[in-house]
Formats: structure tokens, C-alpha cells, sequence
């Protein structure tokens, strides 16, 4: 049976980070199957970035649904955002159409459509939600690359890039002591000083730097060869401090 025969009328789509043929079938086929195509912005007249990596699968007939949720730090803002985010999509649901939300790469990862999924749990709990996991960045700077994330028994930590070098210093160490490769986000501001670090550890050249990962001006290379300057906010690092003992 087709998943938008079963679809509860409501479903969270990861559209991926950027390019449109990432999507995945699922996702293509509740994009087609919607009434409404939500997504977020982060100001009034905005585009959205899920909005923009989605538009191949969107349809003329859909109604658009922008929601503000705004890239600010102050907790009642945000929440007041997330709550309204969840009051638009009800009302669709509650007219009879069938919604979905757009989130750039995966729903459940650092992604503000998961709190927009905690604000509709808690506010209309009733209403039935489904949930079309996306790639990361993560996965799929690894992929452009051919650098293998991890191998047989190694784990994979994946963090917002601390705040601080001493913060990102003991990490690094705990990294290598148990074995992880490391995937930082959201690098951004902090890469100069993330540069020294790596630099001062002799890991420039065992990382590697991805920035808008799927957009047409994607950036992959060495850390090494990355300039220390700020980078843009959707840039990310992934390092690694060994390889398992057994390779082909």
C-alpha cells in the first residue's frame, strides 16, 4: 500500500541539506501527496532553505504555509514561535488538508521541526504525526568525499563545535582515547581558532572541512587547506585521530 494512503494527514519531511535529488522516495512521494507544504523561515518574505532544496516536488496547486521561526537565543521568543508554528499547522489539519512540514536534513537532528513536533504534542495531541527521516550533512559531506565516517567497532560523536578552544581540547582527547571519529556543526565564527587547535594536535591534514554541503558552491577539502577565517554557518569538520587495526 502506498504511504500516503496510510499518512495521518500530517507528516515531517528531511528534505536533506541541499541538493533536491537527496530526497528520498518517501519524501517525494508525501511531498506530491500534500495539500500543504509548510516550512520554516527565519524572517517575514523569506524563501527558507527546505522550501528552496525541496521546490523540484512541489506542486502549483499547494497551498504555501511559511513559518517564523527566527534564529535568536531568547528562550520565551523562541518558544512563542514554535508554539504559533504548531497552532497554523492544526488549523490546516483541522480544514481538511493534509500538511506537510519541510526541515532541512533530518527531522530529529538538531532540527527546529522537532520542536515543532514537542509544541503539537503538547498542544493538540491528538493529532497524528509521521515522520520522513532526510540525510545529514554529515553523511552527506562523508559521501562527497569517499571518507569513510567510521569502520567496524569505531564510534561517531556528532556535536555543535564547542564554544571554546579548551572546551574542543578535551573532547579531542577523549576522541582519541576512545577510539570516535568526530563530526562538529556549526562551525562557523569559531573555525580560526578551531584551525590553531587542530593545528597545535597535527590534525589539520586527518580533517576534513565541508561547507554548504549539496548547494551548488559545496566546498570540501583538507582542513588543511582552509584559510582561518570565519567560515559560514552551515560548515562543519569531521576529524579523524586513527584508523582500526585491520584494513584491506
Amino acid at each position: 500500500m502506498p504511504a500516503e494512503a496510510t499518512s495521518p494527514g500530517l507528516t515531517l519531511v528531511g528534505v536533506g541539506p541541499g541538493d533536491p535529488d537527496l530526497l528520498t522516495v518517501a519524501a517525494v512521494r508525501a511531498i506530491a501527496a500534500a495539500d500543504t507544504v509548510a516550512y520554516p523561515v527565519a524572517r517575514q518574505g523569506a524563501e527558507g532553505m527546505a522550501a528552496t532544496i525541496a521546490k523540484p516536488w512541489l506542486h502549483d496547486r499547494q497551498r504555501h504555509l511559511p513559518l517564523l521561526l527566527p534564529m535568536v537565543a531568547e528562550a520565551a521568543s523562541l518558544q512563542a514561535a514554535w508554539a504559533l508554528a504548531a497552532d497554523r499547522i492544526a488549523a490546516e489539519r483541522a480544514a481538511g488538508r493534509r500538511v506537510v512540514l519541510l526541515c532541512e536534513g533530518d527531522v530529529s537532528l538538531f532540527a527546529s521541526a522537532s520542536y515543532v513536533l514537542l509544541a503539537l504534542q503538547q498542544r493538540h495531541p491528538a493529532l497524528e504525526v509521521r515522520l520522513i527521516p532526510g540525510i545529514t550533512s554529515v553523511a552527506a559531506a562523508a559521501a562527497a568525499a569517499a571518507w569513510p565516517l567510521a569502520l567496524q567497532r569505531q564510534g561517531l560523536l556528532l556535536l555543535p563545535t564547542p564554544d571554546t578552544a579548551a572546551e574542543l581540547d578535551q573532547l579531542l582527547a577523549q576522541a582519541a582515547s576512545g577510539g570516535w571519529v568526530l563530526a562538529l556543526l556549526k562551525l562557523g565564527r569559531r573555525w580560526p581558532w578551531v584551525r590553531a587547535l587542530l593545528e597545535r594536535r597535527g590534525l589539520l591534514e586527518q580533517a576534513l572541512f565541508a561547507m554548504r554541503v549539496g548547494w551548488p558552491d559545496q566546498q570540501l577539502q583538507p582542513a588543511v587547506e582552509v584559510a582561518a577565517q570565519e567560515a559560514p554557518y552551515f560548515s562543519l569538520l569531521l576529524i579523524r585521530q586513527g584508523w582500526p587495526a585491520v584494513l584491506p
